[in-house]
């Protein structure tokens, strides 16, 4: 099993310009949706796990699961952060952030404990597949500096610790019907969100439908639907499907290498 190792990382966000996404109105605002929703989103992940950890009895998970606790927090509050500087960038994000936060809690209070911690392995598989092709598809190189160290640290941590709730929940409950329940449940929830933060987002840019195709055009990797969505759900739906079964342990490390850039070193 991989050594799951928080990291600490120091970001001035200060200096971040409003389209910090290759200056494409569009890709910078389906990316800040995403961000909007990652410090609640984290936060979930680890009370879905937390909450039936009683049930796993390995150390050696149990000790994987505390470094994911220590990731997925630091990734929530940096993304606290990054969100003052939308703020300061003239984005009404607090009505949207406080409807979505009081929707998603509401949904998680009513929904069993296991699909819970079934959606949060599905939700991780989507966010391992989202990190990869941050590395591989030149998405960070076209982020401004600052971005391009938040979500190269966020990445590479998503990656390191991408089978952690997925093997919790095979330590909970195995079932194939429970696995596919959660990720019906994260696909529907997560793509409304994110569809819903984008929107509200691209409208306060004032882009219209047709801005924002054109914008798009300019985007140098697939959609996101295919690329994540679509690709995530034939992967998972495979019975012996696990997240590890495609070595992605030296994607990170490489792209870091490549740019002569030193890995964030561990908390």
């Amino acid at each position: 099993m991989t050594t799951i190792v928080p990291r600490d990382i120091d970001v001035d966000f200060s200096r971040v310009p409003r389209y910090w996404l290759g200056g494409n109105a569009f890709a910078t605002a389906v990316s800040n949706g995403l961000n909007l929703l990652f410090p609640a989103g984290e936060r979930f992940f680890v009370r879905s796990v937390n909450k039936l950890l009683d049930r796993v009895s390995d150390r050696v998970l149990l000790a994987q699961v505390k470094g994911f606790f220590g990731q997925e927090g630091r990734h929530a509050r940096a993304h606290d952060r990054f969100n003052e500087v939308m703020r300061e960038h003239g984005y009404a994000i607090d009505d949207f952030l406080a409807r979505y936060e009081a929707i998603a809690s509401w949904i998680e209070k009513r929904v069993p404990a296991k699909l819970n911690l079934a959606a949060t392995a599905a939700s991780e598989h989507y966010t391992a597949i989202l990190a990869e092709g941050a590395f591989t598809q030149q998405i960070l190189d076209a982020c401004a500096p600052e971005m391009k160290r938040l979500l190269a640290w966020h990445a590479a941590e998503e990656i390191e610790h991408r089978a952690v709730a997925f093997d919790v929940l095979r330590a909970v409950d195995p079932s194939y019907a429970l696995r596919m329940a959660g990720l019906v449940h994260a696909t529907v929830m997560l793509g409304a969100f994110w569809i819903w933060a984008a929107i509200t987002l691209l409208r306060q840019d004032g882009m219209t439908l047709a801005d924002a195709r054109q914008s798009a055009r300019a985007m140098p990797s697939d959609p996101i639907i295919r690329r994540v969505f679509l690709r995530g759900i034939r992967e998972y739906i495979r019975r012996d499907f696990h997240p590890s079964h495609k070595d992605l342990d030296k994607v990170a490390e490489q792209w870091f290498a490549a740019r002569g850039i030193a890995m964030p070193e561990a908390a």
